[in-house]
């Protein structure tokens, strides 16, 4: 007897779809090789460039072997916004811990530095001046992202989130003048934290030139600033802010606590670097109290035509009030009131109301109410 099968309810053969979809995803995602991630990897011998092309863990064993034959050597792998997979499989192979591994995954971190073992984790936020005509029509002016950088005694691993992060002008200036890269993997982490801070310098000039241009408009008679203008300016310069005062603690643990790690000479590179950051700490903390001025000095201005526009309202309805009182009071139809059956009495009250308001009109307009 042949068995019978019954059909699955359309219910449930969706959810199978479903599963079995999800699953050919996860599939995909685990066989999406590193080198879809991977911008560059090259072995670095006494500052020299190796040639030719390697994977990351045939990189590092290359490494392995050069130090047993007594050479000084170290692998530099670039990633671009690498997934768990990829990450993981280049965690294995460089002994990444895995805390480190997943802030470098997921991103959105703050600027810090943290050791493991031998080991450092390096974040630094990067910044990119976005280009605009005019500050009015503005919607962004800052755009962030992120660099992570592993440092270890024979590889240096850098992954970067963000389209602007780009180090491949880096990589070929260090390649250019080697004799930085031959002080070790701690002379690229050094190269690039100056990049970063460099680049911060360059942001700051840059936005120096929007908040003059609202700085002038603002203390310009002739000229109504749009505050929104300014607290648009305002919330770029605290993204920038975020993205640049933590990193001063930073490289300044990394001077102190981990200079065990680093020769002199990079140890000397460093603090180098701590200057410019302060440097640009200072600068963009300035521009945020300046922008804070600006903000109280248009709130100000607002009161002030506030005040003007209230004392204007007020002259007029004390103009209005004297024909209002005495029309108010010849309207009350009593018959014993004065001048009521007189001949002249209505001329003569058009004249009073005239020349009162005249005389307060008058009045105003001398104390600049009106």
């Amino acid at each position: 007897m042949m068995p019978s099968f019954r059909a699955l309810p359309p219910s449930l053969s969706g959810a199978n779809r479903a599963v079995s979809a999800s699953n050919e995803v996860d599939a995909r995602r685990i066989h999406v090789p590193v080198a879809r991630a991977m911008v560059d990897c090259a072995i670095y011998v006494e500052g020299q460039r190796l040639p030719g092309k390697y994977t990351h863990a045939a990189a590092l064993a290359k490494v392995h072997e050069l130090e047993t034959q007594g050479q000084t050597a170290f692998v530099w792998l670039g990633l671009h916004e690498p997934d768990e997979h990829q990450m993981e499989s280049v965690a294995q192979t460089f002994n990444l811990h895995p805390i480190a591994v997943e802030d470098a995954v997921h991103a959105h971190q703050r600027p810090k530095v943290e050791r493991y073992d031998d080991a450092l984790f390096l974040v630094l936020k990067t910044v990119k001046y976005v280009a605009h005509e005019s500050v009015a029509q503005a919607r962004q002016i800052v755009e962030t992202g992120e660099i992570m950088v592993f440092v270890g005694a024979d590889y240096v691993v850098t992954v970067r989130h963000g389209d602007h992060t780009g180090l491949a002008g880096l990589r070929q200036h260090l390649e250019t003048e080697h004799i930085q890269l031959a002080l070790g993997p701690y002379a690229v982490m050094h190269g690039i934290a100056e990049h970063v801070v460099e680049s911060y310098l360059e942001v700051a000039q840059l936005m120096e030139c929007d908040i003059d241009t609202i700085e002038e408009e603002a203390f310009s008679p002739d000229l109504k600033t749009d505050i929104a203008q300014i607290y648009m300016l305002k919330r770029e310069v605290v993204e920038m802010r975020r993205a640049v005062n933590p990193l001063t603690a930073a490289l300044q643990k990394i001077t102190t606590d981990h200079k065990d790690l680093m020769t002199k000479e990079v140890t000397r590179y460093m603090r180098d670097v701590l200057s410019l950051q302060s440097q640009a700490g200072d600068q963009i903390s300035s521009y945020d109290e300046l922008l804070s001025s600006l903000v109280q000095a248009e709130l100000a201005k607002v009161g002030l035509q506030q005040n003007l526009d209230m004392r204007k309202i007020s002259a007029w309805v004390a103009i209005a009030a004297v024909p209002t009182m005495i029309a108010g009071i010849y309207g009350m139809n009593f018959d014993n009131m004065p001048e009521l059956h007189w001949q002249w009495g209505y001329p003569l009250v058009l004249s009073l109301m005239a020349s009162v308001c005249g005389f307060l009109y008058f009045n105003f307009r001398r104390n600049h109410w009106l």
